[in-house]
């Protein structure tokens, strides 16, 4: 644009003659942007295919949010009409909670996301009435499944739209794979095997790891994206148990 193009806004003046701030975005400016300076509306959700998806991401902290952030973005991407499927480690239910979690009848709701739960009873380390060997079976066989899943975006075109209810093996846009990396942290799944599984995904699906309160150093020049969740207060420390609506 030039200055002297005509769909330039010029500075007004004020009374002392002094300069004053203009739009800094005139409207036909706003028209060339990719929304068109227009207020966005929902849509139905039809299948489509992610232009630049591929990345790694991984989410660790001691801080609440991390898995709520990765299913923020399992919406947001299914809300464009993208394959997502969440294999979720270590929650496999407690006393602590109720029998339903809001998160899933939420997924259930929602064309092209899916969902499962590879977790046992309780929390690993705990005197909860989980027994730890069991929690290493699981995880072993989570991880497992998690292998078939990459592998299965492997053999799939994911630069084309994908069935929304198709079967998460045969493909999918985003893979989150919730609490691998504490199962990681606890030595119930090998850093290298997480690197591997990282390493092996095919170019175009985007893998969203999340879990543990240490860093995953392993993963330095592995994840494109690595994110620390911290904690500054928590109601937990004040004895606050988890809350229907929240934490589940």
């Amino acid at each position: 644009m030039t200055p002297n193009d005509d769909t330039t806004d010029e500075a007004s003046t004020d009374e002392n003659g002094e300069g004053s701030e203009t739009d800094a975005t005139p409207a036909a400016d706003r028209r060339r942007t990719p929304g068109g300076g227009e207020a966005p509306e929902p849509e139905p959700i039809e299948p489509a295919a992610p232009e630049e998806f591929g990345l790694v991401q991984a989410w660790w902290g001691d801080g609440k949010g991390k898995t709520t952030a990765a299913m923020g973005m399992g919406f947001r991407a299914a809300g464009h009409g993208y394959r997502v499927h969440m294999l979720q480690l270590m929650k496999g239910g407690a006393d602590s909670v109720e029998g339903v979690r809001g998160e899933y009848n939420a997924i259930a709701a929602v064309p092209g996301f899916t969902y499962e739960n590879a977790g046992h009873y309780g929390w690993h380390g705990l005197l909860d009435g989980s027994a730890d060997d069991e929690h290493e079976a699981k995880a072993a066989a989570a991880f497992e499944r998690a292998e078939a899943l990459v592998a299965g975006a492997a053999d799939a075109d994911l630069t084309e739209p994908l069935p929304l209810d198709g079967d998460p093996e045969d493909g999918v846009h985003m893979l989150i794979v919730d609490e691998l990396l504490y199962a990681a942290d606890r030595g119930l799944v090998a850093p290298d095997d997480v690197v591997a599984l990282a390493e092996s995904k095919p170019g175009d699906l985007e893998l969203v790891l999340t879990g543990s309160h240490a860093e995953p150093a392993y993963l330095d020049g592995v994840a494109d994206l690595i994110t620390n969740v911290r904690k500054v207060a928590h109601p937990f420390d004040d004895g606050q148990r988890a809350r229907r609506g929240t934490e589940y």
